[in-house]
């Protein structure tokens, strides 16, 4: 079958979601997440063929591998999904007009959704569990590094949605090829919003070649601020935990930036740090404080590259400035308006930071590796959107959704 009939399928098979009631979309995802521990070394041996074809130093083994506890988190997440009341069929605005029109504006599907992801088999469980609880079919386009996971995760869901009588191809998995790419992004008619989640080069290569609507999630060039009047032991706990929780991940952090009178308290801001033996790149204002109190073997001098760079890895930059007003120019400069965090005692700077820092997420206290989804409470996420058109930060049900407006008369005509 050729990709285009394949996009027919997917079309035809997403009128049919619009005819399940929401009782029945929920009992299929708890049977998936069911099905997800019942499935669980098929699932992790798909997995290991992956995972033995990728070094593990590579950035993207975080991302790929699953574990009993990630699956575990997936099913949870999935159940979660369950519970959340459906997107669907909202009355988010009505009016009745002074010639009687009746006006409605009520949320609704956007209908067929392409994900375009790489070594993330988990997107592929969270993508199918929130297009099919709003109402969408998804066509989902995984990097070869994950095709055995996404293929064996496919047949899961596949499994229990032939059981409920419901036409598979609702969830549909591409070749994982840039064939199958260039279709995606060409399927006018047939693809009604493509989100791309993955870096930066990805994302950039969708949104410059899509002929269809898209909407840019992910790369992620994260910074945190170490204000004048922050607190040293939260700074610790902060910045760690940012940066080493999960180095692979788009809300991890990549450059520190730290108040030039604060510089003393730099060691011990970063001890934390070099357990887990992480690379930094540190100005010479930072370098010159670091020297001698962290190992030589992690120290070094940034470069022009070091600022703007999602890491990805057990590495970060150190930026020295002079002030609240420097730090917020240098985010400006480098940041991809994903997470940005300030760490202070001062609420006059912290709201500052926060009304002038331009990203989806702005932290005051609490590190970034709280941008999720699921954090937020929204059971997933399809992606974190960093651009202002259209949803912004993590998105779930109702950021998948869009609206129409119902109008309701009795025989009114417009006058001439």
């Amino acid at each position: 079958m050729s990709i285009n009939e394949t996009f027919k399928r997917v079309r035809q098979a997403s009128k049919q979601l619009a005819l399940i009631s929401d009782e029945s979309r929920n009992s299929i995802l708890l049977q998936v997440a069911d099905a997800i521990a019942q499935n669980e070394q098929l699932l992790l041996d798909a997995n290991a063929v992956d995972l033995a074809k990728m070094e593990r130093s590579n950035p993207l083994y975080d991302r790929l591998q699953l574990t009993p506890a990630r699956l575990e988190g997936i099913a949870a997440d999935m159940r979660h999904v369950a519970a959340l009341p459906s997107p669907l069929g909202k009355v988010l605005k009505q009016t009745t007009l002074g010639n009687g029109l009746r006006l409605r504006r009520v949320s609704v599907p956007f209908g067929v959704i392409g994900m375009i992801y790489e070594a993330r088999p988990n997107v592929t469980f969270d993508v199918f569990s929130l297009c099919f609880k709003s109402g969408n079919a998804c066509v989902l386009k995984g990097g070869k590094d994950a095709d055995n996971s996404n293929r064996a995760i496919v047949d899961l869901i596949h499994g229990i949605l032939e059981k409920a009588g419901i036409d598979p191809s609702v969830v549909t998995l591409l070749p994982a090829t840039h064939e199958a790419t260039a279709e995606m992004l060409g399927a006018v008619g047939y693809i009604d919003l493509c989100i791309p989640r993955g870096g930066k080069k990805l994302i950039e290569f969708v949104r410059d070649n899509a002929r269809v609507p898209v909407i840019e999630t992910g790369a992620g060039v994260v910074n945190t601020y170490f204000d004048e009047d922050g607190d040293l032991r939260m700074g610790r706990e902060i910045i760690n935990n940012a940066k080493t929780r999960r180095v692979s991940v788009c809300n991890a952090l990549d450059c520190l930036i730290v108040h030039q009178s604060r510089l003393r308290d730099l060691p011990e801001l970063c001890a934390p740090l070099s357990i887990s033996n992480v690379r930094i790149e540190a100005d010479d204002e930072a370098y010159d404080a670091l020297s001698g109190k962290y190992p030589d073997s992690l120290l070094f001098h940034a470069t022009a590259d070091s600022f703007g760079t999602e890491y990805m890895d057990y590495a970060m930059a150190i930026k020295t400035v002079p002030s609240l007003e420097a730090a917020i120019d240098h985010i400006s400069q480098y940041g991809s308006g994903h997470s940005e965090c300030i760490i202070t005692r001062n609420e006059r700077k912290a709201r500052l930071f926060q009304a002038q820092v331009d990203a989806a997420c702005v932290y005051w206290n609490a590190p970034t590796s709280f941008t999720d989804g699921a954090q937020f409470g929204l059971g997933a996420e399809i992606g974190i959107s960093t651009q202002k058109l259209g949803p912004r930060g993590p998105m779930a049900l109702e950021e998948i959704t869009t609206y129409k407006w119902l109008i309701e008369g009795e025989g009114q005509v417009r006058p001439a």
